[in-house]
C-alpha cells in the first residue's frame, strides 16, 4: 500500500516492518497507553484515527471464524491432512512469501545495519 502511494520499496519496508519491531517492544514493556505515550503526535493521531478503519468488524469477524476453527479441532484436521498430503500447499504458501518483494527490500536495508546480526534461514529450524 505504502509502495502504491508513491513510498519506495525501502520506506515501505522500515515503515512496515522495521518500525513494528519498536511499536511492539513499546507495547510489550507498557501496554498500549504506554506506546502511544512514547510515540509522535502524528503516529498517536492514525492510531486512533485510521487503526480502527483497518481492525474493524470484518477482521474481528474473520478472526472469530479462525478461533471457531481452532476450538473446533479443523484447523488440526487441515493441519494433520497437509502433512499427510506432503506439505503442497504449506510449501508452496512459504515459498510465495519468500519471493514476495519485502523480503528482498528487507535484505538490503538489513545489509545496511551493521548492528542487525545476521540470521540463516536456511536448513534446519532456527535456534537462536
Amino acid at each position: 500500500m505504502l509502495v502504491e502511494a508513491g513510498y519506495s520499496p525501502e520506506m515501505a519496508y522500515f515503515e512496515c516492518l522495521h518500525e513494528l519491531k519498536l511499536i511492539v517492544d513499546l507495547m510489550n514493556e507498557s501496554g498500549i497507553s504506554g506506546m502511544r505515550f512514547s510515540i509522535s503526535e502524528t503516529a498517536k493521531w492514525g492510531d486512533v484515527s485510521v487503526g480502527p478503519k483497518i481492525i474493524d468488524a470484518s477482521v474481528k469477524k474473520r478472526m472469530k471464524v479462525a478461533l471457531k476453527n481452532i476450538q473446533s479441532g479443523k484447523f488440526a484436521k487441515d493441519w494433520v491432512n497437509e502433512y499427510k498430503g506432503g506439505y503442497k500447499r504449506y510449501n508452496a504458501l512459504l515459498k510465495k512469501g519468500e519471493q514476495h518483494p519485502i523480503e528482498k527490500t528487507g535484505a538490503k536495508l538489513r545489509a545496511l545495519m551493521p548492528w542487525m546480526g545476521k540470521k540463516n534461514i536456511k536448513g534446519a529450524q532456527a535456534a537462536y
